[in-house]
């Protein structure tokens, strides 16, 4: 872990979300204000621990990070994988609750600015325009991501393998609108994020492309039957 200066990002930062619709010069006001820290990490550097009391919102500038969870008997869920112009930890920063219940790894060499809820909340004395729009852009991701939590328990609430591995496919079909896409994740983190084990995915996915229902090499898929993936979500 290598505490770096955020100076350098300053003219990237119009690329997140959290930061939309914010002009070039009030973000490097509002970066002077917040004095938010940016940190590198090494591939595989753990950047937050469950239990860890630190409550603060991370925005990838660089690299990725997988965010995961693991049950008592020592099996690991993925909840998600991100890139940079992502950010993780907003719906626990703006909860009641002061522990992790996650973890948050390094995926690649990555470099985080990392921002707490009091920053974003009461740090600006003029509440200028830029942080209006902050506060109001924070809040549409929580929401986000208040969804995407919930379409996670969908998931792992299915028992049956093929209408995981189905809607999983569906819903990158309806992200890209093409039929053939590349995931994210690979096998073993696909495994994860369906709360499956690796080898029945593969038999799985083996036996679906002897159906000629799919193709896939790696992470590039190809849906050769539309309707029978959709009946079987």
């Amino acid at each position: 872990m290598e505490e770096i200066t955020y100076a350098r990002w300053s003219n990237i930062l119009k690329n997140f979300e959290m930061f939309e619709g914010i002009a070039d010069d009030d973000i490097d006001s509002m970066l002077d204000c917040l004095q938010p820290k940016v940190v590198a990490y090494q591939k595989n550097e753990l950047i937050s621990m469950e239990e860890n009391h630190t409550k603060r919102i991370g925005i990838i500038l660089q690299g990725e990070v997988a965010v995961f969870k693991e049950n008592e008997a020592g099996n690991r869920v993925i909840m998600g994988k991100f890139k940079r112009y992502d950010g993780f930890g907003e719906m626990l920063a703006f909860s009641e609750f002061h522990q992790w219940n996650i973890a948050v790894m390094a995926a690649k060499d990555c470099s985080i600015l990392f921002l707490t809820p009091r920053q974003i909340l009461g740090t600006c004395s003029k509440l200028c325009d830029g942080h209006k729009r902050l506060i109001q852009n924070m809040l549409k991701i929580v929401t986000k991501k208040g969804v995407q939590l919930n379409r996670k328990i969908e998931y792992l609430s299915m028992k049956s393998m093929r209408k995981k591995i189905c809607t999983y496919l569906m819903e990158k079909y309806h992200d890209t609108g093409e039929k053939s896409f590349i995931i994210d994740l690979n096998r073993s983190e696909l495994a994860d994020f369906l709360n499956v084990s690796r080898p029945s995915l593969s038999r799985e996915l083996i036996k679906m492309k002897e159906e000629g229902l799919i193709d896939f090499y790696k992470a590039s898929f190809k849906i050769l039957d539309l309707n029978a993936v959709k009946i079987s979500v």
